[in-house]
């Protein structure tokens, strides 16, 4: 089992390494693709020829795969690069942002009740921003494991709306008890399709942060999705205790 790598031509954007990704997708045990440079590597036993290549990637746009001048890698040098990226390296970016929302939601909180509602408002608000940064690129990345984008192409261009609105709902603390059903529904249909992913062990991208950030799709994501529906349940419990 070798790597090889193809320059891609007609790339421009991460809508454009969703849509090469998934167009490759089940041609090989592995597909990665990226913009800077613009490269598909494929890992595989038997891989397609180039014409095959081409005609996949054509039904996603108007791309061309060349072929590099350069000696397949083995595998092994594949799994010794990405074994040299640490878990936190990786998620650097996601754990610092949430590390920060968690910082801030302390001010002015006068218990626990107080600072979940402040951590869900920054929270939402925060990762629709990113997504908001590049629309297109973030349909393109969910519809690649969430149950309702895969079906419906529009609510990718929602969910970030979504997740903005129940921002500012927790923020101002509008209708909350709406606003609370509302996140469990929200996140935990959205935990469904994370589920999926991580059960067929498919190496794909995390969109929660939008098409900004490249973070790949892990158990941290599932833990995002179920935090959120944890802290609107003990929300609504302390409400109705009260």
């Amino acid at each position: 089992m070798t790597n090889k790598s193809y320059q891609i031509q007609g790339m421009h954007c991460q809508s454009c390494v969703s849509k090469i990704t998934e167009a490759l997708k089940g041609l090989a045990d592995d597909v990665q693709v990226t913009l800077n440079p613009p490269r598909a590597t494929l890992l595989g036993e038997t891989l397609p020829d180039l014409a095959a290549l081409n005609a996949a990637i054509s039904t996603a746009g108007n791309y061309t795969l060349k072929e590099e001048l350069l000696a397949p890698q083995p595998v092994a040098a594949s799994i010794i690069e990405e074994e040299q990226k640490s878990w936190l390296a990786t998620y650097y970016p996601l754990l610092l942002i949430i590390g920060l929302i968690f910082i801030v939601s302390l001010k002015g909180a006068s218990g626990l009740h107080e600072w979940m509602l402040h951590f869900m408002a920054g929270f939402f608000i925060v990762f629709s921003f990113f997504k908001l940064l590049d629309l297109n690129g973030f349909r393109d990345a969910y519809a690649t494991y969430d149950l309702l984008a895969k079906r419906w192409n529009g609510y990718g261009y929602v969910y970030p709306f979504l997740e903005l609105g129940l921002g500012l709902a927790f923020l101002f603390q509008y209708e909350l008890l709406y606003a609370l059903y509302f996140s469990i529904v929200l996140m935990g249909f959205g935990s469904l399709g994370v589920i999926q992913a991580l059960r067929e062990k498919r190496k794909i991208r995390c969109a929660c942060l939008g098409a900004v950030l490249n973070l790949p799709m892990s158990t941290i994501t599932l833990v995002e999705d179920l935090g959120m529906v944890g802290m609107s349940v003990l929300m609504l419990l302390a409400m109705y205790s009260t």
